[in-house]
């Protein structure tokens, strides 16, 4: 599936739901069902720099494709994270660099989340952009 694809089974999964609160408890749920990552990832080094929970991310580049692990402290955040990693994970750089998270403003995700939450989505995207960017110019210089 590919990455607009799966952002609007997003869409139309949140337009299922009337008011915030069931948005709220949906992606609660999301995060609930989230593996947690391996503990020897939860360090320092894998947290994402402007959220206000602690999240951490991990990535490994196989086979052209980036899969990417996370997991957070907060209930909410959880469920953003599981929405992430839905999205990007198991795609290549260039599909990852080449999508913008458009979901956020589609589901209302912008005008619903605290400006402190809005800005650690948001950190969150740049961080897997960032790998996506690092694992694209790696792959060119090795061809």
């Amino acid at each position: 599936m590919t990455i607009d694809e799966t952002q609007q089974e997003i869409v139309e999964d949140f337009s299922g739901f009337e008011d915030w609160m069931d948005k709220y408890a949906y992606l609660i749920e999301l995060g609930n069902e989230l593996a947690p990552i391996d503990p020897k990832y939860k360090v320092e080094a894998n947290l994402i720099r402007g959220c206000q929970s602690r999240v951490w991310l991990h990535q490994e580049f196989t086979e052209g494709r980036i899969i990417f692990e996370a997991e957070s402290d907060a209930l909410i955040v959880k469920g953003l994270v599981a929405l992430l990693l839905k999205i990007y994970s198991n795609h290549t750089p260039k599909e990852i660099l080449a999508s913008e998270p458009r979901f956020i403003d589609e589901i209302g995700l912008r005008q619903h989340l605290s400006p402190t939450r809005s800005n650690g989505l948001l950190a969150m995207v740049k961080q897997m952009k960032l790998y996506a960017l690092a694992y694209d110019r790696i792959s060119a210089n090795n061809k």
